[in-house]
This record gives C-alpha cells, sequence and structure tokens, in this order.
C-alpha cells in the first residue's frame, strides 16, 4: 500500500508539476510565513522554510508524506521572495536584467507518521537578457510577477526573458521533480 501523499503548499504551479509526473496528492497549505529568515545562508534558511511548512502540515495529519516547499531567487547576495508591490517587482526585474541568478528552492519531506525529516535545496542557474524598462512595466501591468519568487514566472510571458538555463528547469517553476520523485518513490 502507498503512502498518502500531501503538498503543504496552495501553488497551483507546485500542484500542475506533481500532477505531471502521475502522483496523485491532497493539497493542504500551510500556514507559515516565508519571509521570515531562519538562517543567514540562503541555502540553509530555504530549507528551514520548507521544513517548517512540512512540519505544520504534518502536524495537522495522522499519516502521510508532506512535501514542503520554498523557491526564492538569489542575486548578489540578496535574497528575492515574493515582491511587495509593483514598484518592488521592477526593482528585482532591472536587477536580474542581463545577469545570471540562482533559482533555489528548498523542499522537505516529513513523515507524519514516523516523524522521518529529509530536507534539501535544489540549485538551477538562470541568465536574462538585458529588458528594457518597457518591456519590465508591460510585464508588470499583465499581473504575472506579484504572486512569484523574482517576480517573474519562467512558465509564463517571462520565457522571453531568459537567455539561458543551467540546471533544472523544474526547479525554477518550483519543486525539483527528478530528484523529489526518486526520494518520495524511493520512501
Amino acid at each position: 500500500m502507498s503512502k498518502r501523499l500531501i503538498l503543504a503548499s496552495a501553488s497551483p504551479r507546485r500542484q500542475s508539476l506533481l500532477k505531471q509526473i502521475g502522483f496523485t496528492f491532497e493539497v493542504i497549505p500551510s500556514n507559515v510565513e516565508e519571509d521570515e529568515i531562519i538562517a543567514h545562508d540562503p541555502l540553509a534558511n530555504i530549507q528551514a522554510i520548507a521544513l517548517r511548512k512540512a512540519r505544520d502540515v504534518a502536524a495537522r495529519v495522522t499519516n502521510g508524506l508532506v512535501i514542503g516547499a520554498d523557491t526564492q531567487i538569489l542575486v548578489d547576495g540578496e535574497v528575492m521572495g515574493k515582491p511587495t508591490d509593483e514598484r518592488d517587482a521592477a526593482r528585482m526585474l532591472s536587477k536580474l536584467s542581463a545577469r545570471t541568478h540562482r533559482a533555489i528552492t528548498g523542499v522537505a519531506l516529513v513523515d507524519a507518521e514516523t516523524g522521518f525529516e529529509e530536507t534539501w535545496a535544489e540549485t538551477t542557474l538562470v541568465s536574462f537578457r538585458k529588458l528594457s524598462k518597457d518591456e519590465i512595466s508591460t510585464y508588470i501591468s499583465a499581473g504575472e510577477p506579484m504572486d512569484k519568487a523574482g517576480a517573474y514566472g519562467i512558465q509564463g510571458r517571462a520565457a522571453a526573458f531568459v537567455e539561458k538555463i543551467e540546471g533544472c528547469y523544474f526547479n525554477i517553476v518550483g519543486l525539483p521533480l527528478a530528484k523529489l520523485s526518486q526520494k518520495i518513490r524511493k520512501l
């Protein structure tokens, strides 16, 4: 008998990714704040946030393997979460223009029944072409950047900004599918 799988996220992108690879799962969003700084190292911090999300949901169920995740963008030592407003989105996109940045997703698996926990972070390098102020303004007015780390979604209109990626594409969208799939199947 397979273990119940629970996604601790209301993200439609993460749900779509899990469906894409054939997993059957439930959605129980966590109540954890994503913007909290738990550790000063970005990789440790993002894993800690993912773990808090998974633990939050695992504490509310009696059984199941809970997936917690958080994605952030890192450039010049600045961690970019979701923009606070349109001005913040414009600042982020301007900073990413003509640069390579890191898209980092922290993932945590928590078994609600046994207490088993595992966390890791996946990093993908993303290179943007030079963006004009008009392109940034048009993109923001379309409403896409407001709920996405770094103010862009590679799976949407921002695909036109990306010159090159090194690593897992799906990690940029919100879940490193190859590694996650292997770990879930192993458990």
